[in-house]
């Protein structure tokens, strides 16, 4: 193993591509395989871009910590425009190009930017002509693509900045730990985004403490397929190619092909990409004939015991936690004895599904929401290390992560360097013991500096001796590992890592006539889901216009008795999806993942008497959650 270049006595992200281009010049730090043509950048390459792109600002007349956005999606222009701007001495307001154009439009203006980067003419063609009404010294296009003539902004395109930058002197930037990197824009309850103000110092933290976690090599291939502006890749990408990693860029409909073609060494991904494969890796078994399933399913089985008593046995079992030596000694026998069984399955089935995705996995890195249990123990079975962390973009955004080392499946792992996780009484902010459920609270160099202009907000989050409020529960282990058993605060995590904020489609689904209460579910889960208390009066109305007869059980019927209810009938349930479907679609800044693809009527209202809403009628998330937990599970079954 190779030793990992330090970058822990520098104070800006500017310094690190200068020594990552005399450590690693000729290795290839970016490839695109499916550009047109191909693009393949070495480090030498990658430093000589980012410079001109931050010269050719400079000459466009760009001041220090002057604000830029920039729209675009996953590729290697991306990442010279990223920094390329922060060395320009400016700072990045970013999002995708295919954000809603009242989004950008938004993140534009309150981020007080000056200049557009965006991925191309579609994308600026959709913020026309509203941009006349803006501050927009100038656009720059990612693409290839010539302006239109008779456009009155100033367009250049990516070649057009290059060349501008190649003719056009450096002026050095004083830039500090503290001094602003990027604005990553979150939603917020109101649906008006807040921008996380991201600082070098936080994103270096970063940088120089994931070592402790995986160490790539130079030359290793990192495939890359989630959104560059978001944190999560962000942050690793900064890691990965400051060590001189080769990042080879993918996407949904090539990301199979890709991992047995590159076969990289590395990934991150979200729980929805591993379930993914997860889910080819079983379509696969299925097809074999009735003895291979068997014999599969026999060895999947044995493997599994074996696994589970490997955790007990080395006192990595989350179940396990309190074991006495006499359980762990008869864990570490059963595991002997399962072994060899565990080592022909290896050998007949296990070693052709890494095969399949590639034979080099070092680490695939999981974040942006739980991994289901099933699924992180076939990875664990099949001999794929999956490392599962946590964070937010407030926190830039790792806090926790497993480790080789110590990988705690169920966990989120123990903290990085120099962070701290305290978990307090959501009420009362009291520390709570050791395996005690509460809310976590987070402190460390990571924690960003504030959102954007937003000082109240800021002061919700962040207390004054500096812990942030995460919005979690959870607990930790004897060992300082993180559990994440839930949410104290409304957004809802899809497995997709899509963040989505309940209030605002439950408050557009109210308004149907058909639906007096609902509740918005699917953390971690492939899509949304709802449990609606329907207006049993207008029901009972438009059943009469249809003709339909119409018994409605009491209001404390089980779920069984509503399902055997003619409330479960087709007429029903299709005039309640299409209510959902109209009402979610109509919304302002409707998108694909807001749809709620699975519902169950519940007859009991929500109420302060039965506990499900507080004292100003909003509705306690967590306590309906733990009521309805089996409806819930059911409907994503």
């Amino acid at each position: 193993m190779s030793k990992l270049i330090d970058y822990s006595k520098i104070n800006a992200l500017s310094e690190i591509w200068p020594i990552a281009q005399q450590q690693f010049g000729d290795i290839v730090a970016l490839h695109d395989p499916h550009s047109k043509p191909e693009i393949i950048i070495t480090y030498s390459d990658l430093y000589r871009q980012i410079q001109e792109f931050a010269r050719g600002l400079q000459a466009l007349g760009v001041d220090p910590e002057a604000k830029i956005a920039l729209f675009a999606d996953n590729c290697p222009r991306w990442f010279i425009a990223d920094q390329g701007i922060i060395i320009s001495g400016a700072a990045n307001a970013v999002r995708s190009s295919g954000a809603e154009r009242q989004e950008l439009l938004y993140i534009y203006n309150d981020s007080d930017s000056i200049a557009l980067v965006v991925e191309d003419l579609k994308t600026l063609t959709k913020l026309r002509p509203e941009l006349d009404e803006l501050t927009v010294q100038f656009v720059i296009l990612l693409s290839d693509e010539q302006a239109p003539t008779n456009d009155p902004l100033k367009i250049l395109n990516f070649k057009q900045l290059l060349e501008l930058g190649a003719n056009s002197p450096f002026k050095p930037v004083e830039q500090t730990r503290a001094s602003l990197a990027t604005l990553i824009y979150t939603s917020g309850t109101t649906g008006k985004p807040k921008g996380v103000m991201l600082s070098h110092g936080n994103l270096l933290h970063q940088i120089i403490n994931f070592g402790t976690v995986f160490q790539p090599e130079p030359g290793d291939r990192v495939l890359s397929i989630l959104p560059s502006w978001h944190s999560y890749e962000r942050t690793v990408e900064y890691y990965v190619l400051s060590q001189g990693v080769t990042q080879i860029y993918t996407n949904l409909r090539s990301f199979k092909n890709d991992l047995k073609r590159f076969q990289p060494h590395l990934m991150v991904g979200v729980p929805r990409l591993w379930e993914s494969v997860y889910e080819g890796i079983q379509k696969q078994f299925r097809e074999q004939n009735a003895n291979k399933q068997k014999l599969v399913n026999f060895f999947l089985k044995q493997s599994e015991n074996y696994i589970l008593a490997q955790r007990i046995a080395n006192n990595l079992s989350l179940n396990h936690l309190n074991a006495s030596a006499s359980e762990r000694l008869q864990a570490k026998l059963k595991a002997a004895l399962l072994a060899p069984l565990h080592a022909l399955g290896d050998r007949l089935i296990y070693e052709k599904v890494r095969e399949g995705v590639g034979k080099n996995v070092k680490a695939w890195i999981s974040g942006g929401g739980s991994l289901a249990r099933h699924i992180d123990t076939f990875y664990e079975i099949v001999n794929i290390p999956v490392l599962v962390g946590y964070g937010l973009t407030e926190t830039s955004p790792v806090t926790n992560v497993r480790t080789l080392e110590r990988n705690l499946r169920g966990s989120c792992g123990t903290p990085l360097r120099y962070t701290e996780i305290r978990i307090v009484d959501p009420e009362t902010r009291q520390e709570l013991p050791v395996e005690q459920q509460g809310l976590v609270l987070i402190r460390g160099p990571q924690v960003m500096q504030g959102y954007y202009k937003k000082p109240e907000a800021t002061a919700k989050v962040i207390d004054p001796q500096g812990w942030f409020d995460s919005g979690d529960l959870g607990w930790v282990t004897p060992m300082n590992d993180l559990v994440i058993s839930g949410r104290a605060k409304d957004t809802i995590v899809l497995s997709n890592g899509e963040n989505i904020e309940p209030q605002p489609i439950e408050d557009a689904c109210v308004r149907s006539p058909y639906i007096d209460q609902i509740m918005l579910v699917g953390q971690d889960q492939k899509a949304l889901g709802a449990l609606i208390v329907p207006n049993l009066d207008a029901l009972q109305t438009w059943a009469k216009q249809q003709q339909l007869d119409l018994e409605i059980p009491g209001p404390e019927a089980s779920i069984e008795e509503i399902h055997a209810s003619s409330l479960s009938s087709k007429p029903v349930q299709n005039l309640l999806r299409q209510e959902l479907n109209r009402l979610v679609k109509d919304r302002p800044g409707y998108r694909a993942d807001d749809q709620i693809k699975e519902f169950e009527l519940i007859l009991e209202p929500f109420s302060i008497e039965n506990g499900t809403m507080t004292q100003t009628l909003k509705i306690k998330r967590p306590v309906v959650m733990e009521r309805y937990r089996a409806i819930i599970d059911g409907m994503y079954k």
